[in-house]
């Protein structure tokens, strides 16, 4: 199905990754040539209603933005055989863990390579939560990013998130990243400790790469997401206005 406004093209598409038919949800905007391009990786709920809002609305900004739905293997939902909150995360993150979620990234960069109406060599990767780690780790293993905006991903990785059985660390990886990064988080995070957050700053600034690290006194976890009930509509426009004029800046 494609829905059409006048600004924005927007539809459900698939690409292979690794054997496996993916699906992303994929919006343009309306008459403009070859748009620079961002992959969004959602967070542990999917590629919700909202998540499809805001692909739209960077659609809106100019760009071709494609989220990936990393959970397509599994009928495009985290799994539901939990009990309890914190097992539900778990198994939402291991669902969508790096090994294969970062190729299922990279593959829907191809995707939008192989359109020909989307310009790839201007390209970002923008992140959420679970999404925000993702992108982090992608950019550390590519060059086919222009810059990366994580945000709220987690620094680190209890071991229950993580397949190794151990913590998962962002921090020990960041000073390898190979674009700029812009990175925000909530002072008020009940998730992310902010301690873990300077800890990446400081880790971030060793790659060299022009970084940015925002924290937004009194916004808790997903306090971007306006169906969230940590909706903070101040620091929400915040970070959106500086992520727009971060990515045109770079892209």
């Amino acid at each position: 199905m494609t829905t059409m406004t006048p600004d924005v093209r927007a539809e459900w598409v698939t690409f292979p990754s690794a054997g496996e038919e993916i699906r992303g949800y994929l919006a343009r905007p309306a008459g403009v040539e070859r748009p620079p391009a961002v992959v969004m990786a959602h967070e542990n709920l999917g590629v919700t209603a909202h998540r499809q809002a805001v692909t739209e609305l960077f659609g809106a900004a100019g760009f071709a933005c494609l989220t990936v739905d990393l959970y397509s293997r599994i009928g495009g939902r985290p799994p539901q055989d939990y009990t309890t909150a914190d097992e539900r995360r778990a198994k939402a993150f291991l669902a969508a863990r790096d090994e294969q979620a970062v190729p299922d990234l990279d593959a829907g960069l191809d995707y939008l390579a192989g359109r020909g109406d989307v310009d790839i060599t201007r390209a970002a990767a923008v992140g959420f939560c679970l999404g925000g780690g993702l992108v982090l780790a992608w950019a550390t293993m590519t060059d086919r990013l222009s810059c990366a905006v994580p945000l709220y991903g987690l620094p680190e990785l209890p071991p229950s998130y993580s397949p190794t059985g151990a913590t998962r660390s962002r921090i020990e990886i960041a000073d390898q990243v190979r674009c700029p990064v812009q990175a925000h988080f909530g002072g008020a995070d009940e998730v992310i400790p902010l301690e873990q957050v300077a800890r990446l700053e400081e880790a971030l600034k060793l790659s060299g790469e022009h970084v940015e690290v925002h924290v937004y006194e009194g916004a808790g976890h997903a306090y971007h997401d306006d169906t969230h009930p940590n909706h903070h509509p101040e620091a929400a426009r915040q970070t959106w206005d500086r992520t727009m004029a971060f990515l045109k800046a770079h892209l």
